[in-house]
Formats: structure tokens, sequence, C-alpha cells
């Protein structure tokens, strides 16, 4: 693959390449994000109705999972440094046509290319952890990586909404692109693929190689294990950070825009705490990780369920038990990425993570459409708003996809521990860590 000079890097450049590459993921999940609360202003903006708003961030998540696969085979090829300057370019550049579209085809363009510089962002910090950091160390700082990168959140919540609201559409966009642009010139000085000198002169690779490189990783039952814990745990979180809770809260439960901001901010918050406890959970108790993924899914069902049942508007503290159990289902989904590392070897780490990603990404463009289809549906001839039955209907979508999720997570879970019963000394050799469920 490459021809590699191998010098040592000073200790502690470690730490500075994981902040820079860690701050990047913020930069990403802060543009991903930067739909979801001002979704009820593009609604206006473009004159759309909820179906069609759905499209801005269908079309942004239905990139970033279609070029999960792509994206980790050019990963393992050409290394993050390059694949993180090329996504936060794309990110700016959709930032500014989002900024300045007043036309609903260039604004779908626009997310298009948030969606494509996203898809290169995640995974890309992911690999530079498995070759700066002892395997050890891991589990915890992919969970930090995904936990402190939904920082990008807070700042698409609070922050932007005041923007947009004080200063308009087109500078808050704006603005938003020259923070991308920002953390571009600082990955682009601080951040190497590993802690060697490296001199790449490998060809691209054939097209027999990287069918055989997809097909050793989906061939591992836990690489499979991984997309479905990513698939069950993340949708229900991710769709009401990035479009339909800031409309559910405001239109159906009533809330001021600054309020329902503030409790996506306080579902980031949260976020941030959970996810170390999550990491000390699975790396204490490796052998019962899927046990953690059941009872996240669970607990979000539960509380869903008690908040479309409730008559009426539902009380605020129960609103606040809802953002806090979807605040773990981000956590849960990374969950998937460990079981993607233990599985594999290093060289095939941006293939396989790419395959799980597309789990949870999936799930959430098809809980987007169905909530938006639901709504239009749901929603009285001549009203303008959806009313809090019709976000009921929508809601209960979740179920149908938590159901076929915990099915197949059970399905390759049993898989992965009979492969791993029936062939462990050549698994331990051939995967970082123990492959573990």
């Amino acid at each position: 693959m490459t021809a590699a000079v191998r010098t040592v890097a000073p200790r502690r450049s470690a730490g500075l390449v994981f902040v820079v590459a860690v701050t990047a993921y913020v930069a990403a999940v802060f543009h991903r994000s930067s739909l979801g609360v001002t979704g009820v202003d593009a609604a206006d903006r473009f004159h759309i109705n909820a179906a069609a708003l759905a499209t801005f961030s269908v079309a942004q998540l239905a990139v970033y999972a279609a070029m999960q696969v792509p994206v980790g085979v050019l990963l393992d090829r050409f290394g993050s440094r390059r694949l993180l300057l090329a996504g936060g370019a794309l990110m700016v550049a959709g930032q500014l046509c989002f900024a300045v579209a007043t036309d609903v085809r260039l604004a779908v363009a626009a997310r298009v290319l948030v969606g494509l510089g996203d898809a290169m962002t995640f995974i890309s910090v992911l690999r530079i952890v498995a070759f700066w950091f002892p395997s050890r160390r891991n589990p915890l700082l992919v969970q930090l990586t995904g936990t402190i990168g939904q920082l990008g959140a807070v700042l698409g919540a609070v922050p932007l909404v005041a923007l947009l609201h004080h200063a308009g559409w087109t500078p808050a966009f704006l603005t938003a692109a020259a923070l991308g642009a920002t953390v571009l010139l600082v990955v682009l000085v601080a951040v190497r693929d590993t802690p060697h000198a490296e001199h790449t002169t490998a060809l691209a690779p054939d097209l027999a190689t990287v069918r055989r490189q997809l097909a050793d990783a989906w061939a591992q039952p836990g690489t499979r294990l991984g997309l479905w814990t990513h698939f069950v745990t993340q949708f229900s979180g991710s769709v009401f950070a990035l479009l339909w809770g800031y409309p559910f809260l405001v239109q159906g439960q009533g809330f001021s825009p600054t309020a329902a901001a503030g409790l996506l901010t306080l579902m980031t918050v949260v976020t941030l705490v959970c996810g170390p406890v999550v990491a000390h959970l699975c790396a204490r108790h490796p052998f019962h990780r899927s046990a953690v993924v059941f009872a996240i899914t669970a607990g979000t069902a539960a509380v869903w369920a008690v908040v479309l049942a409730w008559p009426g508007r539902a009380p605020h503290g129960l609103l606040v038990a809802l953002v806090v159990v979807l605040a773990v289902n981000g956590p849960g989904s990374v969950i998937g990425f460990d079981y993607a590392r233990t599985f594999n070897p290093v060289h095939r780490i941006g293939s396989a993570t790419g395959i799980v990603n597309v789990g949870g990404f999936v799930a959430s463009i098809l809980l987007i459409l169905a909530v938006g289809v639901v709504l239009d549906l749901a929603t009285p001839a001549g009203r303008s708003t959806p009313p809090l039955s019709a976000f009921r209907w929508a809601f209960a979508v979740q179920y149908l996809l938590w159901g076929l999720g915990a099915v197949q997570v059970l399905r390759y879970r049993n898989a992965a521990r009979r492969r791993y019963a029936a062939d462990a000394v050549r698994v331990s050799a051939a995967t970082v860590g123990s492959p573990v469920t």
C-alpha cells in the first residue's frame, strides 16, 4: 500500500493531532446540524411544506450514507489528512451556497455538498486514533471523538438561531462557512496521518483489490453487528436533532424558538456526559456491549411511548426526560465502530468503519422521509402547521425501525459469537483487540 520512512514523532504530537482532528469533526457536526434549528425558517424562505423540507436533510444524509463505503476505501488509500481537507472544503462550499440560495434546487445542492464533506470526516478521525494511539485506549478515544463532536450541535443550536434571527439568513450561513474555513486551515497545518514521516508511493488499488477488501470486511459478522448496532441506536436522536425535533417542540408542543433550541442544547450537553460513561461500560464489560445497545434502544422506545401517548401537550419535565434518553443514542451508536475495530485489522479499518456508518444514516433517512410524509398526510387541509396529533402519528413510525434493528443486532451478535468460538485463534491473530460482543 505505502512505503514509509518511519521516524517517530514526539509524544505530545499525538495529543495535538487528535485535538485538531476532533475539532474538524466538531465543525462537521455543526455544518450537519445547522439545518435542524433553521428548518422552520427554511420552510418560510423556500415556501415549501414538510415533505419538501425533508428532502434537504434526506439529500444531505443520502449522500453521507452512499459515500461511506467509497470513502472508507479512499481513506485506506489516501489517508486521513487528505480526506479531512477535501471534506472540509466541500462543507464550506455547501454552506456558502446555502447562504445565498433562494431556489430549492440550489439549496438541495448545497446540502449535498455538506453531506459529501461530512461523509469524509468522522471515519478519518477514527483512523487517526487507530494509528496514533495504543489499541487499549481506542474505545475511550473513539467514544470521546463522537461525544466531543456533539459540541458542533451546540454551536448549531442557540448561537446559530440567535445569529439567524438577529442578522438574517445569509449572514448566519456565511458565518458558518467562515468557521469551517478557519478549521480547515488548522487541519492543513497540524494533522498528519501517522506518527511517522511518510512517503506515499502506492498506486490506486485496482477494482479486484477494492472488492476483496470490502468482501473481507463484510465477511466479518462483527462488521455487520456494528452496522445494525449503529442502525438501531442512532436514528431517533439523530432525526430529532437534525430536523424534526425543533418543529415538534415549537409547532407541536408550543415551545418558543429559544426554548426549543435550549432543549436541543441540553441534549448535546447530556451526550457529552454520557459518552465517557458508555465507553467505560463497554471497556469494563466487553462481552456485554450488545446488552448496552439493547438497554439504550429499549429506554428510548419506552420514553417515546409515554410522550406520544400523553393526552395533550407533554409536561416539560417529560420532554426533558425525552431529550436525555435521546442524548444517549449518539454514544450508543459509537459502539458499532468498536465492533468494526475489534473484528478487522488496522489496514481495513476505513472500509469496515464505512460499512458500519451506513447503518444509522440509512435509518435516519427512512425516518426523516416517513415523518415528513405522515405530517403532510395528517395535517388538515388549509392548516399551515401540523397539529400535535400529526406529530404523534409521524414519530410512531420509529417502532418499525427499532423492531427491525433489534432483530438484526440479535442475529449478528449470535453469528459473531459462533464465529469467535469456532475460530478464536485465527480471529485473535487478525484483529486489534478482543472481538467480544
